[in-house]
């Protein structure tokens, strides 16, 4: 049986940002989005994990990579594999958070999209004829979530807890899948996330950044696709 899967987006993304992959997979199995909008990451897992299915397999992007790792730290056996996409595993450091703080005041007083800008800057995306559009697109998603997201959302971030243990510790089969220009979790961290976890593999998308299932839809389809039906390559 083909177990189905949960999407669990990145800050200020709604399901568009999966789209590629829920029509790509779709035809295959069952497809779900659960949106991480709570100011903390254990209620954003209690949200996954109240919605989901009873086992799924489960993908994420930054803040909802962090998320699918405490769903995985509370509940691995409901969790068939995971993969992670631009997923940090540390905690926020102190430096990080104050300038999150600035982004969140700059949100309060009408500035979303300058905000957002700052969060995910247009260095961080590969410089390919699709950059313009993805970036649009994340204008309209962050728009259409609004200020308050956005806050609860950061307020998430800077009290995420280290999940360096729970990397560790999970079995579980892993891919990671890293853009080669993501400015925002650079490739060394997500490698160093991919070396603590056993069962894992890395691939790295060379016209990519922050945002690689929008900026290389195809490539992160058929990276998943693979990996949930193929037999799992280790290291």
């Amino acid at each position: 049986m083909t177990d189905p899967i949960v999407f669990v987006p990145g800050l200020m993304q709604d399901a568009r940002s999966f789209l590629p992959q829920m029509v790509g997979l779709g035809t295959q199995r069952a497809v779900q989005v659960v949106l991480p909008v709570a100011d903390t990451v254990e209620r954003n897992s209690e949200a996954v994990l109240a919605g989901a299915p009873a086992r799924f397999a489960l993908a994420g992007h930054g803040l909802g990579g962090i998320v699918a790792l405490d769903v995985i730290r509370r509940a691995p056996d409901r969790v068939s594999s995971v993969i992670f996409l631009a997923t940090d595993p540390l905690a926020e450091a102190p430096q990080v958070a104050a300038a999150r703080e600035a982004r969140m005041i700059a949100a309060r007083s009408g500035r979303l999209l300058q905000a957002m800008s700052e969060e995910v800057p247009v260095v961080a995306l590969f410089d390919g004829d699709d950059r313009a559009a993805v970036l649009a697109l994340a204008e309209d998603m962050a728009l259409g979530l609004g200020e308050g997201v956005f806050l609860r959302q950061s307020r998430a971030l800077q009290r995420r807890p280290d999940q360096q243990k729970t990397l560790r510790r999970t079995l579980l089969p892993a891919l990671f899948l890293a853009g080669a220009f993501d400015t925002v979790v650079p490739l060394r961290r997500q490698e160093f996330a991919r070396d603590l976890m056993p069962n894992s593999v890395l691939k790295v998308l060379e016209h990519a950044g922050h945002l690689p299932m929008l900026e290389s839809p195809e490539e992160v389809t058929r990276a998943i696709e693979q990996f949930l039906s193929g037999p799992m390559i280790l290291r």
